[in-house]
């Protein structure tokens, strides 16, 4: 079992860079592939990008490829989001998730651990 906690989101402006993070506990944060989504208001939580239980590959959304980076670190069971070149459209809750094993998938159906949420707002 892991829990996931996010922390970093904000209000920014548009052009503007984000740091996002997502602390986990629990045991063998390494088993876990890690995801991040974002859930805009009304609308379905969508897939930003996910990484690989050693970090050696990424796989991200259209939407977000050249501008989000995902990176983690097993020794201090940590994932981040690296959010540059924010647009409003960017403007979501952002979650980390976590699926056990080696499995970049793109639906949130596929994770069974989450974390609690963090808001990023950008401004026009």
């Amino acid at each position: 079992q892991v829990q996931l906690a996010e922390s970093g989101g904000g209000l920014v402006q548009a052009g503007g860079s984000l740091r996002l993070s997502c602390e986990a506990s629990g045991r063998a944060f390494s088993s876990y592939t890690m995801g991040w989504f974002r859930q805009a208001p009304g609308q379905e939580r969508e897939f930003v990008g996910a990484i690989s239980r050693n970090g050696d590959i990424t796989n991200y959304a259209d939407s977000v490829k050249g501008r989000f980076t995902i990176s983690r670190d097993n020794d201090k069971n940590m994932v981040s989001l690296h959010a540059n070149s924010l647009k409003p459209e960017d403007t979501a809750a952002y979650y980390c998730a976590a699926l056990l094993g080696n499995t970049l998938a793109l639906s949130a159906r596929a994770y069974a651990h989450w974390g609690q949420g963090t808001q990023v707002t950008v401004s026009s």
